[in-house]
């Protein structure tokens, strides 16, 4: 007597074959390669730890890597800790200095960034880095500490294959245009509305 297929399990592979299908047909037509510009935003946790996970896989494949952090800086996280073991695969910058309703000083914020845009422009003309972040770039640009426009030809302009991923909440619709992947990390709930601080290893 043949072993007959319970209904859950022959529905589920019918739609597995049906996915596999749909999916070879999209692999096969993406041939295209290209260096992308990568954003994640929204208020939700998770912005730069996908940004660092990238780095990991990057560097994974022998690539050379950047950081730029606009507005982390006035504190030593843990992402910095572990990248600057490994100097000679990846330039970490954090030159920001604190969160911005800690500096209180608009003007002060402004330079500081406009000097940080400096150094990843710098980056974005290195044809030997792979992979540029440009952790927290968003929020220097919701605050109009820099201006678009500018930002914008600098992007465009990168080295031919180079990727760039930029971070941070409040991404302007104009980044989200020129974007090739973007990802809006959505809060359903966090701990620090409990009361609880932020910690090594999980925010820093």
């Amino acid at each position: 007597m043949a072993n007959s297929v319970d209904p859950l399990t022959e529905k589920h592979n019918k739609i597995m074959k049906r996915r596999k299908a749909f999916m070879d047909h999209k692999i096969q037509k993406a041939t295209g390669s290209k260096g992308l510009l990568l954003v994640n935003t929204g208020d939700g946790k998770g912005k730069s730890s996908s940004a660092f996970g990238m780095v990991v896989r990057a560097l994974g494949h022998d690539m050379k890597v950047a950081v730029v952090q606009f507005i982390k800086g006035a504190m030593e996280t843990g992402e910095e800790r572990f990248f600057n073991r490994f100097p000679d695969d990846i330039i970490f910058k954090a030159m920001g200095e604190g969160f911005t309703w800690d500096t209180q000083d608009r003007a002060r914020d402004i330079e500081i960034c406009e000097v940080a845009w400096s150094q990843a422009k710098s980056f974005l003309q290195d044809d030997s880095i792979d992979l540029v972040v440009l952790d927290e770039l968003n929020v220097a640009l919701s605050y109009q500490y820099l201006a678009f426009d500018v930002i914008r030809k600098d992007i465009e302009t990168r080295c031919e294959g180079q990727h760039v991923i930029v971070t941070g909440r409040g991404a302007p619709e104009e980044l989200i245009e020129m974007a090739d992947t973007v990802t809006e990390m959505t809060l359903v709930k966090h701990a620090f509305d409990k009361g609880i601080q932020a910690q090594a290893g999980i925010e820093l």
